[in-house]
């Protein structure tokens, strides 16, 4: 056999086994890596506000201190208008079971007429599966519990990850020759800022997305808009999954609510302008299309997400393999790969106007 082949096959082989490596790292570490995944998220995404008050002379404990105290509270603010919201959806509970017992009645007298199941066969069948359901009511407080260590976690990594990232970074330049020091240097604090600023623009995005699925859903009369505003902008962190899956959700809370064929329409109305908006004015001016994944590689991510760390993973799939493209773009060898995870550029004409004012913006 040629040597070039042998190199080849050699090669292939090694990649191959780094990938089932990989796999199996993740798969089996997850307890362990879905809390560091998130935290590196959200380090990135502090890492402006950190260096910004390192610059007004704080120490830097107290920047990363502060940094999440900021994020803490957001998250915060948001939960309790999240409560309030429930609250509002608990009081009308009586309304909505009301309505769905009137689904489930229409849906048992549709199975004994197509199917002949009597409807002391069907009662048994769902009496059935409520005990299965308290059954799982324990397994749902130790997930609870799970959710709250790993919080804790995320805090902490957060915090190690803004204070230690020189001394991590020189452990990181420790590991590639002394005469590729300075270029890797200067590599990581290019692809470091752009990611930051990816995650930076992919929040303020989600806030977009806030702000006018809410307008939208109180204009067309859906109750609780706030409530499902955020639910339908928070799940766009899933692309073609996530928005699909909040208009079906709101769809199906404005038929619970007695919604007519207008309402409906107006929430997919809403949808279709909002995803246009989203598209073609907000992604290009605050997150920018350099960092766009082709959509082959976005649903793929999202399916190995899944499969690997289930819905963390779905959820952290677009960001970090976002982060991972634009890590690729800036080092030479690596280029290749970021323009195979990337999509085809597209040129536009007449879209001066929208790059100036994306300039502006990022100013």
């Amino acid at each position: 056999m040629p040597v070039q082949n042998t190199t080849h096959l050699t090669r292939a082989c090694q990649l191959l086994f780094i990938i089932i490596g990989s796999t199996a790292i993740l798969y089996y570490g997850r307890s362990l890596l879905i809390p560091l995944a998130f935290a590196l998220v959200l380090a990135l995404l502090l890492l402006p506000l950190c260096r910004r008050l390192e610059g007004y002379g704080l120490p830097r404990p107290v920047g990363a201190v502060l940094s999440i105290l900021v994020l803490a509270g957001f998250f915060t603010g948001l939960f309790y208008l999240l409560s309030w919201q429930l609250n509002d959806i608990m009081s009308d509970s009586g309304q909505l079971k009301e309505r769905i017992n009137d689904l489930i009645r229409q849906v048992q007298d549709s199975l004994s007429r197509q199917f002949g199941l009597p409807r002391a066969q069907q009662k048994q069948l769902l009496q059935e599966g409520n005990n299965s359901m308290v059954s799982s009511i324990t397994g749902l407080i130790n997930s609870v519990l799970g959710i709250v260590v790993d919080i804790i976690l995320v805090l902490v990594y957060i915090f190690l990850l803004l204070e230690f990232r020189d001394h991590l970074l020189s452990a990181l330049l420790r590991a590639v020759p002394e005469n590729q020091r300075d270029n890797v240097r200067r590599l990581t604090g290019e692809a470091s800022g752009v990611a930051g600023q990816y995650l930076l623009g992919l929040a303020l995005m989600i806030a977009c997305l806030w702000i006018m699925y809410g307008i939208g859903f109180s204009l067309i009369g859906v109750r609780y808009a706030i409530f499902f505003a955020i639910l339908c902008g928070t799940l766009e962190l899933i692309p073609f999954v996530g928005n699909i899956t909040g208009t079906l959700i709101v769809v199906c809370m404005g038929l619970l609510q007695g919604g007519n064929f207008n309402l409906i329409a107006g929430i997919l109305i809403t949808y279709g302008s909002v995803q246009f908006i989203q598209s073609y004015i907000i992604q290009p001016l605050v997150v920018g299309r350099e960092v766009n994944l082709n959509p082959l590689f976005s649903i793929l991510c999202i399916v190995i997400g899944d499969a690997i760390w289930g819905v963390p993973g779905m959820v952290l799939a677009v960001p970090l393999f976002a982060m991972l493209k634009i890590t690729c773009d800036h080092f030479e060898s690596l280029k290749p790969y970021g323009y195979l995870l990337g999509g085809a550029p597209r040129k536009r004409k007449n879209a001066g106007w929208l790059e100036r004012l994306r300039k502006g913006f990022k100013n």
